[in-house]
């Protein structure tokens, strides 16, 4: 599985690279707080909502610590046979610590 560091994924967004981040935490979570630009797939709607998964760029998923992430980008790969998934290392938490402060986290 690729990972990804808030301050890579916050480089690739200052130098417009092409990708999509999707955040499967909880409405509840994101209702807290969440990354801007960030596509929104509960974890447990991931099978019925594949589709909305792009497969011409990069794909980064996040949760809150990066564990539900993780497991989500896992299965893509292994099991679904997606090649361009990364998992957000440390999930939004990192991101509001090492990028975002402004970023609150459920």
């Amino acid at each position: 599985m690729n990972n990804i560091s808030p301050k890579d994924l916050k480089n690739w967004m200052d130098n417009s690279v092409e990708f999509q981040l999707i955040d499967v935490r909880e409405p509840w979570e994101r209702e807290v707080g969440l990354i801007d630009g960030s596509d929104h797939i509960v974890m447990n709607l991931l099978s019925t909502s594949l589709d909305q998964i792009r497969k011409d760029c990069n794909v980064v998923i996040h949760c809150r610590s990066g564990a539900r992430s993780a497991a989500v980008a896992h299965h893509l790969e292994t099991q679904l046979g997606f090649t361009n998934i990364h998992n957000l290392e440390g999930g939004i938490t990192a991101w509001a610590e090492q990028v975002d402060p402004n970023v609150e986290v459920a």
